[in-house]
């Protein structure tokens, strides 16, 4: 009888024992179900928009969403369209000097001596749209290639006087031009002033040319003259004891031939 109750308290006992041990799932796999449980909660409603979607919201704006187009973003005309350059032709262009003389060892005679060269070089821009806007470059002279009817003056005024060996180019730049007309037709002469700063020598002076320039079939010409004095400019007038005297004054003129 004892041994039957101690047989039934160790079964009971061993039935308790296994009641008490935990459940047979594993921890890894409970770990496994809760990084499981936040993906399954990330995924996109059918509220969430598609990613096509998403894209379309970061195309451009339409057209109609721009600044409107002002008048500053018109493109403008090329300036000048109308404008030809005319560049002077040396050989056929030449500047003139004519300087009054009195031979004291000839019983006072009086002549008028005449100096050229034909190195003049130098452009003239036409607005054929509209003239008045046309300009005139700066024009230059080697008048170290005065030639006039006497060898030995030209040598004189090269070396001695001019010095025109050392300083072998004459400078116009023009300043401003008056009487350009609003039109134009072809081979009408436009007298016109030009002014502007003549340099000879290292000396720079305001002169002012009175011109006549008219085009004709695709070529510029023109005459301009001034006068200056030669002592403006620190040499003259020019005197050679027993020989001859010259005036102050001397007349200056530009004939041109020009071609775009």
């Amino acid at each position: 009888m004892r041994k039957t109750i101690l047989f039934m308290i160790a079964i009971a006992m061993l039935l308790a024992a296994c009641s008490s041990q935990p459940s047979t799932q594993s921890p890894l796999a409970t770990t496994a179900e809760m990084q499981t449980a936040p993906a399954q909660a990330s995924e996109p409603t059918s509220a969430q928009p598609s990613p096509t979607t998403v894209a379309a919201t970061t195309e451009a704006p339409s057209v109609a969403t721009l600044p409107p187009i002002t008048e500053q973003s018109t493109p403008l005309q090329p300036a000048g369209a109308g404008l030809v350059v005319y560049k002077i032709v040396p050989g056929e262009s030449q500047l003139q000097y004519e300087a009054n003389e009195t031979f004291l060892n000839e019983n006072n005679r009086f002549n008028t001596a005449v100096g050229v060269t034909p190195q003049v070089e130098g452009e003239i821009r036409i607005d054929q749209a509209a003239p008045q806007n046309s300009s005139i470059g700066t024009i230059t002279a080697d008048i170290s290639q005065f030639k006039s009817d006497s060898g030995r003056r030209d040598n004189a005024i090269r070396q001695r006087f001019l010095e025109s060996s050392i300083y072998p180019t004459v400078t116009f730049v023009p300043t401003s031009i008056e009487g350009l007309p609003e039109t134009y037709q072809e081979g009408q002469e436009i007298p016109i002033k030009i002014s502007g700063d003549l340099t000879i020598r290292d000396v720079t002076k305001p002169v002012t040319f009175d011109a006549v320039v008219k085009i004709t079939s695709n070529q510029l010409t023109g005459q301009a003259t001034t006068s200056i004095l030669m002592s403006d400019f620190g040499f003259g007038p020019i005197s050679i004891a027993g020989i001859l005297n010259t005036e102050d004054q001397v007349k200056v003129t530009l004939t041109f031939v020009a071609r775009p």
